[in-house]
């Protein structure tokens, strides 16, 4: 039996299309490889994308912005002295790329101007911190990328 190239070519591309389509299947239905969403609400998060926003001008408007320092207790996050400790509320949200059990939220109470977050609640590693916080009616955003 003799091949042409014609019939060559045709071989060589269904197995070519063959090969794709194990790997295509064997990556969506293989449970080792996850590739779910960063968050499971990612829409209805998307919708409030321009809030955001708007709060973190507010934020760049501060003479000065919240700052965070690591210490042996854990994260002490600093808030602006100027403004009055007992008119600040809000959470704060710790989140893990790695691993979104480890992910945890807590509400602001401040001490002298500070929230300490302790350091049995962190993993060494990279965490997302967002601060989402309110003064006289006045909303803030604070984000930052911490290596813990």
């Amino acid at each position: 039996m003799k091949i042409n190239w014609g019939t060559a070519i045709v071989i060589a591309f269904a197995g070519f299309i063959g090969f794709i389509m194990y790997f295509i299947v064997s990556m969506s239905t293989n449970s080792k490889y996850e590739h779910d969403l960063v968050v499971e609400d990612y829409y209805q998060q998307e919708l409030k994308f321009q809030n955001e926003i708007n709060k973190e001008k507010n934020a760049k408007k501060l003479s000065k912005n919240i700052t965070w320092k690591k210490t042996k207790q854990g994260i002490i996050v600093t808030f602006p002295s100027e403004l009055n400790e007992k008119n600040i509320n809000g959470k704060v949200f710790l989140y893990r790329p790695s691993n979104k059990a480890l992910d945890f939220e807590i509400p602001i109470s401040l001490s002298n101007h500070n929230l300490l977050i302790p350091d049995n609640n962190l993993l060494g590693g990279r965490w997302n911190i967002t601060i989402d916080w309110s003064y006289n009616n006045e909303a803030y955003l604070y984000k930052e990328e911490i290596i813990y």
